[in-house]
Formats: C-alpha cells, sequence, structure tokens
C-alpha cells in the first residue's frame, strides 16, 4: 500500500525514505527556528519602542537620539553574515548530494508524457507506467525528459523535485534506504490532467527487485476483465475517459464498444475489437470526431494481455 503522506511524517514533511532527506529536514528546521528567533527581536524590540517611547503629556520631545553607533552596525553585519553562509555552505553541500550521481548508480530513463509518467529499464529492455520499481540501499539516477511540455517529477518522501523538459534531458538521483510504496506527482501544471498525473515509486529488497526484472510483476492469473478494471487507474486512461458518458478530453467508454463511431474525416467506423485495440496502440490512426488528436501511443508500453484486458472491460461498460 502506498505510504500516506499525511499519516507519516511531521507537521511539515512526509516520513524521509532516505538519508539526503534527514539532512534536507534538519537544514529547513534550522532555517525555520532561526527566522522565528528574529522575528521575535524584531517584533518584540518594535513593540517595547512603541510602547515605551510612545509620545505622552511628560514626553512630548525626544531627549536624545542616536546618530550612529559601531557595535550595533557590525552586530547586524556580521550576525546575518554568519547565518547566510551556514545557510549556503549547508545547502550547497545537500545540493550535490541531490544532484552528483555515483558511477555505480543504477540507471533509469524518466518520460513525462500528457498524462502519466514512462519509465524504461535499459538493462533488461522493460518499459513501465507509472511504476518506479527501485532496488532499497541502490544509487539510482533518473534521466528525464518530456515528449510534450514541460512536467515536474516529484517524490515527496526522497525531498527531490526537478523540471523534465521537451528535448532536454534533465537528472535526478536519490538512494532509498527502506521498501515500501511511495506518491510521484507532477507539480508543473502541463494541462486537464495535471492533478490525476500520479504515480508510484515501488522500493523492493535486492531479492525480489531482481525476480521483479525477470517477471514485471504481471497479474497472469487475475480475470481480463479485472485486469482492465486496475489498468484502466494504473495506467492514467481515467485521466481523459469517463465510465459515465460525461464528457472528457476523449470519448466516455460507456457504451462505447459494437457501436458506429465518427471519425474527424467524416466516415464511420465500427468500435469492435480491431478499433479499440488500434486506437489504444495508434490512436491517431482514427480519430473520434469532436475530439483533439492528444492521447498518445501505447505501442510497446502494454503488454498484449494488457491490451486485451483493457478491451474486455470496454465491453464490459455499458
Amino acid at each position: 500500500m502506498n505510504e500516506s503522506l499525511v499519516k507519516f511524517g511531521t507537521l511539515f514533511f512526509s516520513k524521509p525514505a532516505t538519508a539526503i532527506a534527514g539532512q534536507v529536514d534538519s537544514l529547513f528546521t534550522f532555517i525555520l527556528w532561526v527566522s522565528v528567533i528574529l522575528f521575535l527581536l524584531v517584533f518584540g524590540a518594535a513593540a517595547l519602542f512603541v510602547f515605551k517611547y510612545r509620545s505622552k503629556g511628560t514626553n512630548e520631545i525626544p531627549k536624545q537620539q542616536w546618530i550612529h553607533d559601531n557595535r550595533f552596525e557590525l552586530l547586524w553585519t556580521i550576525v546575518p553574515f554568519i547565518l547566510v553562509m551556514i545557510v549556503f555552505v549547508w545547502g550547497f553541500k545537500d545540493f550535490f548530494l541531490l544532484r552528483v550521481s555515483p558511477s555505480y548508480s543504477y540507471e533509469i530513463s524518466v518520460t513525462g508524457k500528457k498524462w502519466f509518467w514512462v519509465f524504461d529499464y535499459s538493462d533488461t529492455g522493460k518499459t513501465v507506467m507509472n511504476d518506479l520499481v527501485v532496488p532499497v540501499n541502490q544509487p539510482i539516477k533518473l534521466i528525464m525528459a518530456s515528449e510534450d511540455v514541460l512536467h515536474s517529477f516529484y517524490i515527496p518522501n526522497m525531498r527531490i523535485k526537478r523540471d523534465v523538459i521537451p528535448n532536454r534531458y534533465t537528472t535526478l538521483t536519490f538512494t532509498a534506504d527502506r521498501v515500501g510504496e511511495f506518491s510521484i506527482f507532477c507539480t508543473e501544471y502541463c494541462g486537464d490532467g495535471h492533478s490525476a498525473m500520479l504515480a508510484n515509486l515501488k522500493v523492493l529488497s535486492t531479492e525480489d527487485f531482481e525476480e521483479w526484472k525477470q517477471t514485471g510483476g504481471a497479474s497472469d492469473d487475475m480475470p481480463l476483465a479485472d485486469l482492465g478494471k486496475k489498468l484502466y487507474a494504473d495506467k492514467m486512461c481515467n485521466t481523459c475517459h469517463s465510465l459515465d458518458g460525461s464528457p472528457m478530453s476523449g470519448p466516455s467508454w460507456k457504451g462505447l464498444y459494437n457501436t458506429n463511431r465518427e471519425l474527424s474525416d467524416g466516415s464511420v467506423v465500427l468500435a469492435d475489437e480491431n478499433y479499440l485495440r488500434e486506437s489504444i496502440v495508434d490512436p491517431k490512426a482514427k480519430i473520434a470526431a469532436g475530439y483533439p488528436p492528444v492521447m498518445p501511443a501505447y505501442a510497446g508500453l502494454l503488454s498484449d494481455r494488457e491490451i486485451k484486458a483493457l478491451i474486455e472491460y470496454i465491453k464490459e461498460i455499458k
């Protein structure tokens, strides 16, 4: 089960899942309390002066006025300089730990699309949607790019976030120090389905990760329609296709199967199994009338069984 961002952790942060997260939290706490103390000192001094030196009948004209004091000049110059340098050095060290990947890092390619994430494992040729699976205690290097618009990849429990940009690679690195499941978000508004552009980080033991690379965690024993229902949410089909007939950026799946569908070129096609399969793997081949051609191709992202499962699920939605 995906770890809750609210139930576990502190007032400001979710429970950390990597060593660097503790350092980031400590720096934040240091800055917070320094800011609180400085605020109280400034506000307290202002309140004291307003009350003590307020205008009154016996004290209408100031008797003495300070123009300059070297002690105070040095105090409010040196102390802020020291505090800023502490934050700079501390933050600079953490920045490098968050940006510089060890040479032995396990590399995974990340692609952002409207509105899901694709993870490619070059050592196995495996491609996974919305599930980033990594081994525990192994440095991970993410090499990220976008296929369409600007996205931002964010894992709160790892305290890492970086923009994912079209036609350019950006990188992130982290080392998970405990097994579990954690949420991944897109934090750059990228269109209608932005709020649903979610994914899961699954941290496995070394043995379980090696087994996952061989099997892919396939659900071979799950009935096709049930698997299709699961994929509808897992593969983010729900960001574009409703189940109740309500309009979204893509046609509703309600009553879709075996009906005549008008296409953007004016022709009509029967929404049978072949049409549904083609619409999944190559959605721009036949574009439904009244809808923009924004759906990405799922060719190579879904197995044959997953495609069949989605078709079976669509057939059940009357």
